[in-house]
């Protein structure tokens, strides 16, 4: 260690501050144990850190065997007394005796390696002791599908994505495996980011969380659920229609979100449109469909992550974005704008994430934010068509109004002042 005396003090008073830390929440967690039935608490773990420190310090001055002879000694002392500790009924698990193990090679890290990196482990190790009730009853909560989707969004994102070429291939070079799946992973992460909100909040707290976190699944199947619902037998079709057209108005939100983490420089092109759209149409679905937040209504949306459906919007990712390019390539910038709505008919993120893809390279901006627009106007149209379809008229019809003002808003300020917010 290059420092002196007086950093070698400080680092041994982090190793014992990060033990008493861990012990204060181990000591708080057992609270209700008998004297003499706690396994570890605020003490011990005290003397667990300051130990770490002790033996890294050591190990520093003298040689490294000490820590070599040091760590399997500490780990048989410590399963020793972790059964010297347990009760008769054996109540105690093996969440303390890690906790031990862990705050230990902690609190050496913090005097032989990095004393940040050993309090930012600290800390998280603290705040997971912490969340045994949370985590418990969230686990007593998950389903087998739910599970399923968390393992095939790490099976996406961490496993498929690393391994694909970064490279483009094809007519046009309009296909890069890399980046078209890397805008799978990202879809797919905001539409499960909604579902959790569902499932956590839940829908039935009223339309505006269904609207509000639907929407980040699928305003499409916001308001299809929504549509069915309406035709139940003492259905409220004011909150339903607010709760739709809420789902329909985060979807310029949810839009814009995805070209910013692509392309952020074309997101402030949309930010003004888009941000507006949102928020007239939110306010405007409040103000006429008649909100009421005690309505009982019900959306379960599927679980948006499989990774059949991954796969399958990959490919039609990497068709719009083969048909973007050609028909750029054919028309000119007339071909964005005959995409766009085309696309727009059956989703918004795959045009817009081509759209923003191509205007980091020779489209210009503004023809790529106004295909965005266009096709996020177009998908506006076709859900109020699936409310005049599925829907009671009492229901089609209040969800008119905000959704024409989210189209206007959103179209007015496009045309007449396109100016970028950042």
């Amino acid at each position: 260690m290059a420092g002196g005396l007086g950093e070698e003090i400080w680092h041994l008073g982090l190793a014992l501050g990060l033990g008493l830390l861990i012990g204060l929440e181990r000591g708080w967690s057992q609270r209700e144990e008998a004297e003499g039935q706690r396994v570890a608490g605020l003490r011990t773990f005290g003397v667990i850190g300051l130990a770490g420190g002790m033996i890294g310090l050591l190990a520093e001055r003298t040689d490294w065997l000490v820590l070599a002879a040091a760590f399997p000694s500490f780990v048989v002392l410590l399963v020793f007394a972790f059964s010297r500790g347990q009760d008769p009924e054996g109540r105690h698990g093996a969440t303390t005796l890690f906790a031990a193990l862990a705050t230990f090679v902690i609190a050496i890290a913090a005097v032989v390696f990095d004393p940040s990196l050993a309090v930012a482990a600290g800390v998280v190790l603290t705040i997971l002791l912490g969340l045994k009730r949370p985590l418990h009853h969230a686990l007593e909560k998950l389903r087998q599908d739910e599970l399923l989707a968390v393992l095939e969004l790490l099976l996406i994102s961490a496993v498929i994505l690393p391994v694909l070429p970064d490279r483009a291939f094809g007519p046009f070079e309009a296909l890069n495996p890399y980046r078209i799946w890397l805008m799978v992973v990202l879809v797919a992460g905001v539409s499960f980011v909604g579902y959790v909100a569902i499932r956590l909040f839940g829908a039935r707290r009223g339309p505006l969380l269904t609207g509000l976190f639907g929407g980040l699944v699928s305003s499409t199947a916001v308001t299809l659920a929504l549509s069915r619902l309406a035709r139940q037998p003492g259905a409220d079709p004011s909150a339903l229609a607010a709760g739709a057209a809420i789902a329909s108005s985060i979807m310029f939100w949810r839009s814009l979100l995805i070209v910013f983490i692509v392309n952020p420089a074309l997101a402030g092109e949309l930010a003004l449109p888009l941000l507006a759209a949102g928020a007239i149409g939110g306010v405007v679905s409040l103000a006429v469909a008649g909100f009421d937040r005690n309505a009982p209504t019900e959306f379960a949306p599927g679980n948006p992550m499989h990774l059949l459906q991954a796969v399958e919007f990959g490919l039609f990712l990497g068709l719009i974005g083969f048909l973007a390019a050609a028909l750029r390539d054919w028309l000119g910038d007339t071909g964005v704008y005959v995409l766009a709505p085309i696309a727009g008919l059956a989703d918004v993120d795959a045009i817009s994430l081509s759209l923003a893809s191509m205007s980091m390279g020779d489209l210009a901006a503004n023809v790529a934010a106004s295909g965005v627009l266009l096709a996020a106007l177009v998908n506006t149209f076709v859900k109020q068509g699936i409310a005049l379809v599925l829907a009671p008229r009492a229901m089609a019809w209040r969800m008119a109004l905000p959704l024409a003002a989210a189209l206007l808003t959103g179209a007015a300020l496009r045309v007449f002042l396109p100016v970028a917010l950042f």
